[in-house]
């Protein structure tokens, strides 16, 4: 080999340390630049040359600048941060659940309920008072406002965590927008297959992008040997080479809320994901929240219509002249228990009694049979109409709308009930102490809020006497501990502790979950720094290296100047 050979194999490895020294200046320089894989040059001995009978190397060249990178543990790690952006979402809702039901402060429900079956104790300890009888319907209305107050309240978070869901479709967009343009990028400036070096850069702006897609929704991804990477969610790609699919949003109706569904446009198929902030949303707002607002609305049932089967049972210091019944039939010819009635009564009998108030007497009492044993004719609304307006005095209609109006056929004379058996009277709203049939419309009827003097604390006034007794006050104040028959004989404690307990273990179980994939995805990250990450002290010890190699080199190059001069001087 000729002194210019040599001078070219010292020119090839002066080149070569230099771009190590950048590489590791780059490095360095983004030791602390999120997403920042580490790069690494990739050297390699030069092609040989034949002198003679003797082949001599040419030095080094730069094969290629490459990234450190683990494709697996990066894609575990896009699968952690998806496990855990999901459990956090979870976990952030289960907290605010908590907030709001208040468990154990003085505005919680509990202490509502309490409040309201107090009161009901000291009418029965003041039967004839109507003032207290009018802090029962008060305190009964704040209970009914807090029952609803929380559905609603929850209802927010649903509405809020449905903006949240339509919101990340526009980040899925963009992000499936910006892999799809990076991916051409990458392919262009890689040159496909053909060239060992990696488009670094931009690699690294399409593993940020990956890594923020994957906390919104569950991916997998595959990279193809052009240097493209396709993203599949579920059995669909999302990104395919240069080609991008656009999430859009199909609204349905769930429990009173318009709720997004996230679809691939394309194909008109649900976008499927299994974790990531998109499924804690939707788990949050249709399973967390919407299953508390089914048990909440299953609590506010029961206690509305066991609690009005006592009340109409009893009666008030006043009757009523005319009433309505609240809650319409769909057919008024059919059977009760299958009108489409909020409350399903049963087979069984009540008594209407018509009060005189010129004489004080009870005038005449009658059995009203309500027949629902599924053998023969069972009792219809027009069955119950006409049996009521046999009774002298009274005058019962249905309406078109399916409503049952009963009207006293003289002012001197009150209408009043007892005894029922069979829960028609609370199934149709008649002289119920509430009124609605869920968490969201709960309220006191409206005529005991005008008068609460028909707040029904009494028994019956059979043949005029029991006028004073508190009976019926006194079951109602008990209610709290009474077994229900139609929660399998769980008493309302028992009903309401179920429903703060499940809140309370589903968020100590979101938690736990939160914090095993939050310790899960450190791990996995630790390993991704340990093989991507920039360390200072390794940078340093290659700089070293790069610049001792840089040194020799260009000593090399003076060595052999020196003799090529003395060789132009001979």
């Amino acid at each position: 080999m000729s002194l210019f050979g040599s001078i070219q194999l010292a020119n090839n490895a002066l080149r070569a340390q230099q771009i190590g020294l950048q590489v590791v200046g780059q490095n360095i320089a983004n030791a602390n630049t999120p997403g920042y894989i580490r790069e690494e040059v990739v050297l390699s001995p030069a092609p040989t040359q034949r002198v003679g009978n003797l082949l001599l190397g040419l030095g080094v060249e730069v094969e290629a600048i490459v990234q450190k990178i683990d494709k697996f543990l990066e894609e575990r790690l896009r699968g952690a941060e998806s496990d855990r952006s999901s459990s956090e979402t979870q976990e952030e809702v289960y907290l605010q659940l908590e907030a709001i039901i208040g468990e154990l402060s003085d505005t919680d429900l509990s202490t509502s309920l309490n409040n309201f079956f107090n009161t009901i104790n000291d009418v029965a300890n003041q039967i004839d008072d109507v003032g207290i009888r009018n802090l029962a319907v008060l305190q009964g209305r704040r209970l009914a406002d807090d029952v609803a107050r929380l559905a609603n309240r929850v209802d927010q978070i649903r509405s809020d965590l449905n903006d949240r869901v339509i919101d990340t479709a526009d980040e899925i967009n963009t992000l499936l927008e910006e892999v799809r343009t990076l991916n051409i990028r990458i392919t262009q400036t890689e040159g496909g297959s053909t060239n060992a070096s990696d488009a670094v850069g931009l690699r690294d702006q399409r593993g940020l992008a990956l890594s923020k897609l994957a906390q919104l929704i569950e991916i997998r991804t595959e990279e193809q040997p052009s240097g493209a990477v396709n993203i599949f969610s579920g059995g669909d790609f999302l990104v395919f080479e240069g080609i991008s699919r656009v999430v859009s949003i199909n609204l349905e109706t769930d429990r009173g809320l318009s709720i997004a569904d996230l679809r691939i446009e394309e194909t008109n198929a649900s976008l499927e994901s299994s974790g990531g902030e998109l499924t804690g949303l939707t788990v949050s707002r249709d399973t967390i929240l919407g299953g508390f607002l089914d048990n909440l609305d299953s609590f506010a049932a029961t206690f509305i219509f066991e609690f009005n089967q006592l009340h109409t049972g009893g009666q008030g210091l006043s009757g009523f002249q005319s009433l309505t019944s609240e809650f319409p039939v769909d057919d008024a010819t059919l059977a009760l228990d299958a009108t489409g009635l909020e409350f399903t009564p049963v087979n069984g009998s009540f008594q209407v009694e018509l009060f005189n108030k010129q004489t004080g007497l009870v005038s005449g009492t009658t059995n009203i049979l309500v027949n629902l044993d599924g053998l023969g004719t069972d009792t219809s609304l027009n069955d119950l109409a006409a049996a009521l307006s046999a009774v002298g005095g009274i005058t019962a209609t249905v309406s078109s709308t399916g409503r049952l109006t009963i009207n006293s056929d003289s002012p001197d004379q009150d209408i009043f009930f007892s005894d029922d058996t069979s829960g028609v009277l609370a199934a149709l709203g008649l002289n119920t102490f509430f009124s609605g049939s869920t968490a969201r419309d709960i309220s006191v009827n409206q005529v005991l809020v005008k008068d609460p003097a028909k707040f029904a604390a009494q028994g019956a006034r059979i043949g005029g006497e029991g006028r004073e007794a508190n009976g019926n006050a006194l079951n109602m104040a008990g209610f709290m501990d009474l077994q229900l028959e139609s929660a399998s004989g769980a008493t309302l404690t028992v009903l309401y502790s179920r429903l703060t307990a499940e809140v309370t273990q589903g968020s100590s179980v979101a938690r736990a979950v939160a914090d095993g994939f939050r310790v899960f995805e450190e791990t996995l990250r630790g390993q991704q720094l340990g093989v991507s990450g920039v360390s200072l002290d390794e940078e340093a010890v290659r700089m070293i290296s790069f610049q001792r190699a840089f040194q020799a080199s260009a000593r090399y190059i003076s060595t052999l100047s020196e003799l090529l001069e003395l060789l132009v001087n001979i």
